[in-house]
């Protein structure tokens, strides 16, 4: 992709982010953490294994502009909160946009401040990890192990079923995402042997829901997945990509998009277009921040509790 393409397709894209904390208290027999592919057991009667886990978003890793010169100290800064939580996380999942242009040096720099965590990690890609000349593979390479098709996985922790999508392969700038037929093939049959009474939680980048069409806020397949999802009890869908606290709950399903460690974004249709929200000195930490959610036996949705990084 040629340097003057590069800089018009950031100039129309999307931007998200978020640094979220979670509590989960429900499930089924403890299991270990499975590779995606592996085999899953009959349907089987939940039992309570409390564990926590932490979300990030749109680290941006390289952003160096408006309103936030320096993308990697606020990171650090969500980084920190994590490891001052009273109870240590299972690991960690991060949903996207780990560097603002794709550059080796962007994503070594991420994985530095993420090791200070101490816990291990979960990617799927934003749109900003998909602009090598590879068009995502430097992502995968160095993120996709243990995952199928352009970066899409499954595994078990506790009872809960984690499912990491990807919808920004062959992103149209300015577009809403997309999840493709081979990977909602792979989502029918990754769900199918699980009992109705799973716990899952789904994790993507863009938003599975539309909250702005105008500006590619949503996923233009969304909805087959959905379907899919829709004979279970408790299912939570964890977004980025637009740098603020949106939600939604539809029967057993609740959306979640939270805010950004790198940079706000404007309310939906607030503006001309989507991008980095200037903010006046000193407010910028009080716009970004990380979530805590609690999950107790038979509680459907989440409580959350938000707090920004100021």
């Amino acid at each position: 992709m040629a340097e003057a393409h590069r800089r018009r397709f950031l100039e129309c894209l999307g931007w998200a982010g978020t640094g979220l904390v979670w509590t989960v208290s429900g499930g089924v027999s403890t299991a270990a953490l499975l590779a995606a592919g592996e085999g899953l057991a009959a349907p089987r009667k939940p039992a309570i294994q409390p564990f926590t886990f932490v979300q990030v978003s749109d680290s941006h890793i390289g952003f160096n502009k408006d309103p936030n010169p320096d993308a990697r100290a606020t990171f650090r800064e969500a980084v920190a909160k994590i490891r001052a939580l009273p109870d240590k996380p299972a690991f960690i999942l991060h949903t996207g946009d780990v560097s603002q242009l794709s550059k080796p040096e962007e994503f070594d720099d991420a994985d530095q401040i993420l090791r200070e965590a101490g816990l291990p990690v979960f990617h799927v890609p934003g749109e900003h990890d998909m602009l090598d000349e590879r068009e995502g593979q430097a992502f995968l390479e160095r993120y996709g192990h243990g995952t199928l098709g352009d970066g899409w996985r499954s595994f078990d922790h506790n009872g809960v079923h984690f499912v990491g999508l990807v919808n920004v392969k062959d992103l149209k700038a300015g577009g809403m995402g997309h999840l493709g037929e081979p990977q909602l093939a792979w989502l029918k049959k990754d769900l199918a042997p699980l009992a109705a009474s799973t716990p899952v939680v789904v994790y993507a980048h863009i938003p599975l829901w539309t909250i702005y069409r105008e500006w590619g806020w949503g996923t233009d397949d969304s909805a087959q997945a959905m379907a899919l999802l829709k004979r279970f009890g408790s299912v939570t869908v964890l977004n980025g990509h637009i740098h603020q606290v949106i939600q939604k709950t539809e029967g057993d399903v609740t959306f979640q998009t939270a805010r950004s460690t790198a940079f706000p974004q404007p309310a939906p249709g607030q503006g001309r277009a989507p991008g980095p929200l200037k903010l006046p000195a000193g407010k910028l930490r009080a716009a970004l921040g990380v979530r805590t959610l609690s999950v107790a036996p038979g509680a459907h949705p989440l409580s959350l509790a938000d707090a920004a990084l100021a």
